[in-house]
């Protein structure tokens, strides 16, 4: 079997049941104890293992059921971040804002325990089809709040932070690969936000230069996964923000498109393309022989069900600038962030990603 990405993808997360979305409740309220919880995840996740291997996916995550957020998570096993409030706010397409926390910088960081490698052991040991194990890029830890961020009496400037930080990530990846992983992938929101004017000129008015933290985070997501073992696939997924179907962008790839796509250290891009906030493919035009790209083309925040047709209409336009054989499809983006998920059911889930499926084996005649 050729090494991922598959034709067919998706980003991650999945939608949770209501009974996995009542148990975080209970759990956080002190009504349900540790065990009991871990057991209603590992009911869940052997569910929607099993949906994703009935869709036909030749991989399989554990939707981010164990988390309360895609990147919440490493809080606790990394020593020296908590959470405060974040700077920029989502937005939706009625103009309405939703404020949310982000991580702070307080103490100097350190792996203490795995934070991914309990969920793919789990996962590994259920799943027929290639597991992938997902985690949140190092400038996560950092942009949504690039001002205030990070205490300078730990670190002074981020790339001191991220020097810490890549290390963490480096001992992660490494015992995962002892464990036997094979496809990581890194969900990285920052790179595609300061593609937007808006966001750019905001990062201005902090005192912080956009271009110079685009090199900064280039290089702390190279510094920890540039040297992953051989055999592991890295993918790293750009989208402009998904918490209960809002955004915190726009604007297409170009203003990064040459760096991000010929100097991240990373073996695919996802890419958000859903809608006419992530830009044309021309930006693709620079991304070099080596690179493969899946196509975000689906939504997961909208219920509408794409066509097979549009979809390869879609794909045919890309591969003007990529050739077809390094391209997939995927979702623009994981069906569920955070615990509440995007306002679409699991019923449209599933027919998403079967809808992916059946593209793929059109467009390309596998999966």
């Amino acid at each position: 079997m050729a090494p991922p990405p598959f034709r067919a993808e998706h980003v991650g997360s999945l939608l949770r049941p209501r009974e996995l979305t009542a148990a975080f409740r209970q759990h956080g309220a002190g009504e349900i104890d540790d065990a009991a919880f871990t057991e209603i995840q590992d009911v869940a996740i052997r569910e929607v293992v099993a949906l994703q291997q009935d869709a036909g996916l030749g991989l399989v995550t554990d939707g981010e059921f164990r988390r309360g957020s895609y990147w919440g998570h490493v809080i606790g096993p990394v020593s020296g971040l908590s959470v405060r409030e974040a700077e920029f706010m989502f937005h939706d397409d009625h103009g309405h804002e939703q404020s949310f926390i982000a991580a702070h910088v307080g103490g100097k960081v350190r792996r203490e325990r795995g934070f991914s490698t309990g969920e793919f052991g789990f996962l590994k040991s259920i799943a027929t089809a290639t597991a992938k194990i997902t985690m949140p890029s190092l400038p996560t830890f950092h942009f949504y709040r690039p001002v205030g961020g990070i205490d300078p009496s730990v670190y002074p400037t981020p790339r001191d932070f991220f020097a810490d930080f890549a290390e963490v990530f480096r001992q992660e990846i490494a015992e995962l690969a002892a464990m036997g992983a094979t496809y990581i992938q890194m969900d990285e929101v920052p790179l595609a936000m300061l593609c937007d004017p808006a966001v750019r000129e905001q990062v201005r008015a902090g005192g912080a230069d956009p271009d110079d933290l685009i090199g900064v985070y280039i290089d702390a997501i190279n510094d920890a996964v540039g040297a992953r073992p051989d055999g592991m696939t890295c993918g790293l997924h750009l989208c402009r923000g998904n918490f209960k179907g809002k955004y915190l962008s726009q604007g297409g790839y170009g203003p990064v498109a040459e760096r991000l796509f010929n100097d991240l250290a990373v073996d695919a891009f996802f890419l958000e393309y859903d809608t006419d906030r992530a830009g044309d493919f021309e930006p693709l035009a620079m991304v070099p022989d080596d690179k493969h790209i899946v196509l975000g083309l689906v939504s997961s925040k909208l219920a509408a069900l794409e066509s097979v047709d549009a979809l390869a209409k879609r794909i045919d336009q890309a591969a003007q600038y990529v050739p077809l054989e390094r391209l997939s499809l995927s979702p623009q983006c994981g069906f569920a962030s955070a615990v509440s998920g995007n306002p679409i059911t699991v019923d449209v889930e599933k027919a998403k990603l079967a809808r992916i499926v059946e593209t793929a084996l059109q467009v390309w005649g596998e999966i």
